[in-house]
């Protein structure tokens, strides 16, 4: 019977390293992946990170007009739930929170 597990992260820097490490390490298909907002609004999480920052010189400082608006959902359809342990571990790995299962 197909899984479908959720966390969300809260920013997209997170999200997006989750996503690599299913699909590069773990061979979870990228078509199994989906990537949304908490949200109806354009988000990228809700901490700066990554190009929002300020980076070493002669990098400009951070902008501040990065899209603040939620947390960034990464879910994943498994139809092998003995890989649903593997999946979390990596959610765990970058922070995610409210990680659910259904």
């Amino acid at each position: 019977m197909p899984t479908t597990l959720k966390a969300k992260f809260d920013t997209r820097r997170e999200a997006e390293m989750t996503v690599e490490r299913l699909a590069q390490e773990m061979q979870v298909e990228r078509t199994d992946i989906f990537i949304t907002t908490d949200g109806a609004n354009n988000s990228a999480g809700d901490e700066r990170a990554g190009a929002d920052t300020a980076g070493d010189n002669p990098t400009p400082a951070s902008r501040a007009d990065a899209a603040l608006e939620g947390k960034i959902i990464v879910s994943v359809d498994i139809a092998d739930a003995g890989r649903a342990s593997d999946i979390k571990a990596a959610f765990a790995e970058f922070d995610a929170s409210e990680v659910a299962e259904r």
